[in-house]
């Protein structure tokens, strides 16, 4: 059985995208002056195990980078150099180059060569303590009789039994193991392979880099017994007699010294065809491109056979089978498995009709007897709660935690810190606080543009910051929490605050309409407005007036409200109110005439049927209601949509007392007609954008009914224009 491993391009440009992220995160938070071993060992992984992925897909270029990084990583690892902050530099310069490179292969992009040879050659220089320069070529350090060889020699053990896989698959998975430990491999029935590994490195790492080229599940790993001295010091003999008839080495890992790094190129490749040229055999195919030799060829030219003794190999597989009684098998912590957004959003598209024809059964058995039905009510009452069930099983497949937008800022408020000659510690809260992917995706642009524009226009210069009694560093806060059917994310700095002044100058100037007696919170949306900017000069970080207008626009089109906090000294918050999902709301269906609307839920704090005594009228600014000593505007419904109602008196209908933005209003309907969920459908982009409607849905009954936009209609009411008249 031949597999197609084109197959798995995907899958390894989806991992390399996330190690890269994570190499990136623990270069962040490395300690340069008493750097941590294990963060030292975790960022070495993530390199090795991009590098792995590279040579086994063919990715040439970025292999060769990460064998650069890697070599380099090796040394500060072993402690046989001191990090420094130069290195750190270097790292994230890497990793920029190799995400490039990536985007390359996936997307097709341009690459800058030169930067990659640039970053290549800064990495060769730090890795052998000498300045960049021109080297004249040298002897090829593949047989460069200083090369100093990795001794896996008593390390652990392991018999790797392979399922079914192309040769060229199997060749290029010892390669790679081969550069772990020393290896050998004995082929079985039907295509199948099993590898003896000898290794210090963890199981783990050999797993992991196993997982790029076959599903962990169906391989069997064993572990052997170790060798003792005599059998250890025979097998490296055979070992070595092998390498010195090839003309090279057997899976080995190669550790270049720097006089010999330094004349190959970057001092790490050989060209393939002289590799060819120099080993013992003769054919192309009998070289098992480039990089080793069939065992079969290498155990006949040594004389030598390496397996596993029966008797052995069945005390170890008893142990095995007791062990895993206790514990999984290797790999079995892979619990996931990656599908495609197109699938997920179909499978919520057939749940969302799943739901309202699951509504449609359960309206048309309303009005059937229980006694004679109790059977099929019994049934729709179980069909209603595992639709529900599958419902919310569904929707969280597309919930996805925060930190998938916040591990983006660490590096770009570092670099633009910088860049500003700025100190800025950068501290997040809620990142596991979960968000629809569509939003997550989403509200990446907007959040950028708000981070950007604290570390610029709210953080202080340091000098500053002394002379107002704040430390030198300003700290930027990202945080995000639930709040009942939305998710908060608020962007906080303790920089210099807003100036009202200077904005309200600003707004007068660009012809901005503006009263007297404007609150705070009025002056401080005039900054969302287009073209808006108080920078005295234009950068290529800010001052053009694009970018908070842009961000109110995109958070507006998601069903979200942008609101702003400001103290002049003491900082600036930037609150963003979103839907936890856009796709199925609960929802309290409402009358207003003849028509039924679907209030969401999660703006509901009550319902009431007010007494005479409750309901003020102001005049020229419509009625108010009192609601616990405190007076809320009321807004009737039927005024907004231009329906005739059932009652114009709000003390014969039904109040709901709404609340967003932190503002309270009673909505006046005619009557309640129950709760439900439903499904979310684009009216826009079906008919056309109604002021104080968010989207529609589909009814039990068939029909369609509009779903209310609650912040939209208590900003458009009239009764809002003089908020002072509300206060108890």
């Amino acid at each position: 059985m031949t597999i197609d491993i084109s197959q798995f391009y995907q899958v390894f440009f989806d991992e390399a995208e996330e190690l890269l992220a994570e190499m990136e995160r623990l270069l962040l938070a490395v300690n340069v002056e008493s750097p941590d071993a294990e963060d030292l060992n975790a960022i070495f992984r993530t390199a090795h195990s991009v590098k792995g992925g590279a040579s086994t897909f063919g990715v040439t270029d970025m292999s060769e980078v990460t064998h650069v990084l890697e070599t380099l990583l090796d040394r500060i690892r072993k402690g046989e150099m001191a990090l420094t902050s130069e290195h750190v530099d270097a790292f994230l310069a890497a990793k920029d180059i190799l995400k490039m490179q990536l985007d390359g292969h996936r997307n097709g992009s341009e690459v800058d060569q030169d930067a990659v040879a640039d970053v290549r050659m800064m990495l060769q220089s730090l890795a052998q303590d000498v300045p960049v320069v021109a080297l004249a070529p040298v002897a090829p350090a593949f047989n460069a009789p200083e090369a100093k060889v990795v001794d896996h020699s008593g390390g652990r053990r392991y018999r790797l039994e392979l399922p079914a896989m192309a040769h060229r698959e199997v060749q290029a998975l010892g390669d790679e193991l081969g550069l772990m430990g020393h290896v050998s491999i004995t082929p079985l029935d039907k295509d199948r392979n099993a590898m003896v590994m000898t290794t210090h490195e963890s199981l783990d790492d050999i797993i992991a880099i196993c997982s790029f080229v076959l599903n962990p599940d169906e391989m069997q790993v064993t572990e052997l017994p170790r060798l003792d001295d005599a059998q250890a010091q025979k097998e490296k003999a055979e070992r070595d007699q092998v390498e010195n008839d090839l003309g090279y080495g057997f899976f080995d890992t190669t550790e270049l010294k720097p006089a010999a790094a330094a004349g190959e190129g970057y001092g790490f490749f050989q060209p393939l065809d002289e590799i060819r040229a120099n080993a013992a055999a003769g054919s192309e195919d009998a070289q098992g491109y480039g990089f080793f030799q069939p065992v079969e060829q290498i155990r006949a030219a040594a004389g030598i056979v390496i397996e596993t003794p029966p008797e052995e190999e069945k005390k170890v597989v008893k142990k095995e089978e007791k062990e895993k009684e206790k514990s999984p098998a290797p790999g079995a912590e892979s619990s996931s498995i990656r599908v495609s957004i197109e699938k997920v959003d179909q499978l919520i598209n057939l749940v969302g009709e799943l739901v309202i024809t699951q509504a449609m059964i359960e309206q048309r058995v309303d009005t059937l007897d229980p006694m004679v039905h109790q059977r099929l009510l019994n049934s729709v009452s179980q069909l209603t709660r595992n639709t529900r069930d599958l419902q919310e099983a569904v929707m969280s497949i597309r919930m996805m935690p925060m930190d998938f937008v916040f591990s983006r800022f660490p590096r770009m408020v570092r670099d633009l810190a910088t860049k500003l000659g700025k100190k800025v510690d950068f501290i997040t809260n809620g990142a596991a606080t979960e968000l629809d992917k569509g939003l997550i995706e989403r509200i990446v642009d907007p959040l950028t543009h708000l981070v950007r524009n604290s570390i610029d226009h709210g953080i202080e210069m340091p000098d500053v910051r002394r002379a107002a009694g704040k430390s030198d560093a300003g700290r930027l806060f990202l945080s995000a929490s639930h709040q009942g059917g939305n998710i908060i994310i608020e962007v906080s700095d303790d920089g210099g605050g807003l100036n009202r002044e200077k904005i309200l100058a600003k707004a007068q100037q660009n012809g901005l309409p503006l009263s007297d007696n404007m609150s705070d919170a009025d002056v401080w949306q005039l900054i969302f407005a287009p073209g808006f900017s108080t920078a005295e000069t234009v950068t290529d970080v800010s001052g053009r007036g694009v970018g908070m207008d842009v961000v109110k626009r995109n958070i507006t089109a998601m069903g979200g409200v942008v609101d702003i906090r400001s103290a002049k000294g003491f900082g600036t918050t930037i609150s963003i109110s979103l839907p936890l999902t856009l796709a199925i709301l609960d929802g309290m269906s409402i009358r207003v005439g003849e028509e039924i609307y679907i209030l969401p839920l999660g703006f509901v704090i009550e319902s009431l049927q007010p007494v005479p005594e409750d309901v003020k009228e102001i005049s020229g600014k419509g009625r108010v209601i009192k609601v616990r000593g405190e007076y809320l505007p009321l807004v009737p419904l039927y005024q907004m949509f231009d329906i005739t109602p059932r009652f114009n008196d709000p003390c014969k209908g039904i109040v709901i007392i709404v609340e967003t933005d932190g503002r309270k209003a009673g909505l006046f309907v005619d009557d309640l007609v129950g709760q439900q969920q439903v499904v979310v459908k684009n009216l826009e982009s079906n008919y056309r954008k109604v002021a104080g409607i968010s989207g529609a849905t589909i009814l039990g009954d068939g029909g369609v009914s509009l779903i209310l936009d609650v912040a939209a209609l208590i900003r458009s009411s009239r009764q809002l224009a003089d908020e002072s008249i509300f206060s108890s």
